[in-house]
């Protein structure tokens, strides 16, 4: 799977954009706040229907515009596969493949899948639980449509929920409808839990060579799941917190308290890792991300490195560059230094310049 052009119209601060990629190495270089970043958000919508900053479509929307337009298309087995995106301030988007609308991102997800680096990602292991929850979800929708839809359904129940537990502070006979819910977060939570340990299981498969190699052998990583209940004990749980719940107003149980800790040569490095380790750690992760797409999908990723090469050091930026040497990779960057330097192939370079592309270098 390639991405072969994008095109935007009205999205961030393009008004008109048209980019045709190599299949191999791309820039997309220039200062700072230009919108090179951008053209990475939008393929990954595209990929996910998300954001990677966790932005409303209003927010993407040209400041001036009511709607935008994201069109991208893929090459897969010789096949061209066109998606249309159309984002709304005040409405939900619209999602087109092939011209054939779509009623639920689903049908989208896993068409195109992209792995998303940033500078942030480097501190995916010493952040909160949301960060390390939120990429394994990110990429478990991406690779198993049941997944998404177990978790959609226990989010909407968490929620449901939550507005039960705030209304019985005005109805306290609403509590006897309390066990309805707790039975259906069961059903669906169970299911999360069950994946999210099988997730770990095989993210552990491949981290452990990567991580070695990237240590220069010196480290072991082992990635724990830590569910914060087990399926066993998640009913008797849900019943003992059930005071706590309803004093909070808040479903205190679950799989939304997941975490996940890193453990190197037996240490816990969220708490007592350096910070190379730890940015070491999240590298092992992302590079572990890629093979485990390419393992379950029999296909590569496409991926996106927002700004990271300026956060490694000269060694990982090899091992990184070296190990996506087959994978079409679109790079954004703030000069060409580093590539010419350290004599990295690069198939096209794109300068951009306030929304625009000024120069087409390759």
């Amino acid at each position: 799977m390639i991405i072969k052009s994008l095109e935007l119209a009205d999205f961030r601060n393009y008004d008109s954009l048209h980019i045709d990629f190599s299949s191999g190495t791309n820039i997309l270089y220039g200062d700072n706040a230009q919108g090179k970043t951008n053209i990475l958000e939008a393929i990954y919508l595209s990929a996910t229907t998300k954001s990677h900053k966790g932005s409303k479509d209003k927010d993407i929307v040209n400041f001036h515009k009511e709607e935008s337009h994201i069109r991208t298309y893929l090459e897969k087995e010789d096949v061209e596969i066109r998606v249309d995106m159309h984002l709304r301030k005040n409405k939900s988007k619209g999602i087109a493949i092939d011209g054939q609308k779509i009623k639920k991102a689903a049908e989208l997800l896993g068409l195109l899948n992209v792995v998303f680096f940033s500078p942030e990602d480097l501190s995916i292991i010493k952040n909160g639980p949301a960060e390390r929850r939120r990429f394994a979800d990110m990429e478990l929708c991406q690779l198993d449509q049941f997944y998404l839809y177990n978790l959609n359904h226990y989010n909407r129940i968490v929620n449901q929920r939550n507005k039960l537990l705030k209304d019985m502070y005005f109805n306290p006979s609403l509590r006897d409808t309390l066990t309805i819910w707790d039975s259906q977060l069961i059903s669906f939570g169970s299911k999360i839990i069950e994946r999210r340990k099988l997730f770990a299981e095989q993210l552990n498969e491949i981290i452990l060579d990567i991580h070695k190699k990237l240590s220069g052998g010196k480290e072991e990583l082992v990635i724990c799941y830590e569910p914060d209940v087990l399926i066993e004990d998640y009913e008797k749980s849900l019943l003992e917190n059930q005071e706590r719940d309803i004093k909070l107003k808040q479903t205190a149980t679950g799989p939304h308290r997941d975490d996940f800790s890193f453990i190197v040569n037996g240490i816990d490095i969220r708490k007592f890792g350096s910070q190379g380790q730890q940015r070491t750690a999240a590298l092992s992760l992302k590079l572990s991300e890629i093979e485990l797409v390419r393992k379950m999908t029999k296909d590569n990723p496409v991926l996106l490195l927002d700004d990271v090469l300026s956060e490694l050091d000269s060694s990982r930026q090899n091992y990184l560059l070296s190990t996506i040497g087959d994978i079409q990779t679109i790079i954004t960057c703030t000069g060409l230094d580093e590539f010419v330097n350290n004599r990295f192939e690069i198939d096209r370079v794109f300068h951009i310049e306030n929304g625009k592309i000024v120069d087409r270098d390759i």
